[in-house]
């Protein structure tokens, strides 16, 4: 299939898959008259490559999902290397909770003291 077609069947741009062609992760074949030529795997890299990024991956996190997919394994996270990819995300995703939930009870005592009338913060004393 053309550019077009893939992009459109990818729901994303021309521009992006140019862009991931740029990146190295999605191949550059072209036929025999020069236009791009893509297949059913290249959609399945662009589905790996969309799914992560609404998951909260960024590009480069992507890329050991692919390079899987590209070594002929049925999922791009069957590999050593994107379940590595998976834990430091899951590390990264806990300290985040965890920084929250930190604000979250920061935010609690702020307003628990703001709604006490006894309180110098609070109703209207002000």
């Amino acid at each position: 299939m053309r550019i077009g077609e893939l992009a459109e069947r990818a729901g994303t741009t021309t521009r992006t898959l140019r862009y991931y062609e740029a990146r190295g992760l999605l191949p550059a074949r072209r036929d025999a008259n020069g236009y791009r030529d893509y297949d059913e795997r290249d959609l399945k890299l662009l589905r790996q490559i969309r799914t992560l990024q609404d998951f909260g991956f960024d590009l480069e996190e992507t890329r050991p999902f692919v390079e899987c997919l590209r070594a002929g394994h049925p999922e791009g996270d069957s590999c050593p290397a994107s379940l590595a990819v998976y834990r430091r995300k899951l590390d990264e995703l806990d300290a985040l909770i965890g920084e929250l939930q930190a604000v979250r009870a920061q935010i609690g005592v702020r307003l628990a003291l703001a709604e006490d009338p006894k309180c110098e913060l609070g109703g209207e004393q002000w």
